[in-house]
């Protein structure tokens, strides 16, 4: 029975692809929209030439962008499928992108090249390079009003720059390891960051002093998010546990486990009450954030996953990975999202 079910899954994915071909050439577009009723075919975006490290949702959810070892950043339109712009001019592989939380029109991007670039979401140009850091760029964040960008890096240092001017006005310094993870609290007053050295810790802006180390992970911290009422942190670890944590005492109030390789990707609901974690096993999961529980386990992409991001209203999440590839989900059901 799970073999059959196998070979209808493959069948309807190559049919879909044969179908998505005509359309995207501007054949027989009744055909397409009469076929489309009968066949589920998921909302797969391929176009990079090599593994997808990197994804957020733009704030309307009607874009995904998205950031490649082979130097690029891709703008897509969710629901056609289709690569909208190419963003060139890294020359190594792109570990992190974010998009401006609310009126601005910015994606930033970091890199192995050791340098942030910022883009315009509307033109696809480049509007500025942030140079410092002297190891590979991990990861980025946008502060919820725009004004500032803090990076994570492989030098061990985390960078809070000025977007406007493009000044670098802090650097933290305090891991022991590559920082892996960063995000901005929703007040836009803190930072999270996840390293090497096995912990979470939580940096003041204003000051640029760590207030909170976070010890328990047994293996290095690759993913952090933070709630949007900013009360928990969420990190992900190589020891393939999720970590929920009190963002103001640092208590672990629960660990999730079930994922059998290491977590490289955590996101948590904008109602707070899910969390998704991504991992190098291939699967994703859902879990019950109030409870700790397993909601749903999803496996459809065929090689490590490197990133998970939530759509604005909490209904659907998007995943990246080594395949090639980006999938969009629906949250409810567990299922693709589907054209």
């Amino acid at each position: 029975m799970a073999e059959k079910e196998q070979m209808k899954k493959r069948a309807s994915d190559a049919f879909g692809e044969i179908v998505k071909r005509y359309k995207q050439q501007g054949e027989c577009p009744e055909a397409w929209e009469a076929l489309k009723k009968y066949v589920d075919i998921p909302v797969v975006l391929k176009g990079h030439k090599e593994g997808v490290y990197a994804v957020a949702i733009w704030r309307d959810g009607e874009k995904i962008v998205s950031g490649s070892f082979d130097n690029t950043v891709r703008v897509w339109n969710a629901e056609t499928c289709e690569c909208e712009k190419t963003l060139v001019g890294h020359a190594q592989g792109v570990f992190s992108v974010a998009v401006s939380p609310f009126g601005g029109g910015m994606i930033v991007s970091g890199s192995s090249d050791r340098t942030l670039w910022m883009w315009n979401f509307y033109t696809g140009e480049c509007t500025g390079i942030l140079k410092g850091h002297t190891d590979v760029v991990n990861a980025v964040a946008i502060s919820p009003d725009g004004s500032r960008i803090v990076s994570a890096s492989g030098d061990k240092t985390i960078r809070i720059w000025n977007s406007r001017t493009g000044n670098c006005h802090k650097i933290l310094m305090g891991h022991e390891g590559n920082v892996k993870a960063v995000a901005f609290s929703p007040d836009g007053e803190r930072i999270v960051s996840g390293s090497f050295d096995k912990t979470v810790r939580v940096w003041s802006v204003i000051t640029g002093e760590c207030n909170l180390v976070l010890e328990g992970h047994t293996d290095s911290v690759h993913a952090v998010a933070i709630s949007s009422d900013g009360a928990r942190i969420v990190s992900g670890s190589r020891d393939r546990t999720v970590r929920v944590w009190n963002a103001k005492t640092g208590a672990c109030e629960k660990t999730l486990t079930g994922h059998t390789y290491g977590i490289s990707g955590v996101a948590i609901s904008p109602d707070g009450e899910k969390i998704i974690s991504a991992s190098w096993d291939m699967t994703v999961r859902v879990w019950d954030s109030g409870r700790g529980v397993l909601e749903n386990k999803m496996k459809g992409h065929r090689d490590w996953l490197h990133a998970v991001a939530f759509s604005p209203d909490g209904k659907k999440f998007v995943t990246a990975s080594d395949d090639k590839t980006i999938r969009v989900w629906n949250i409810d059901t567990g299922l693709p999202v589907t054209i």
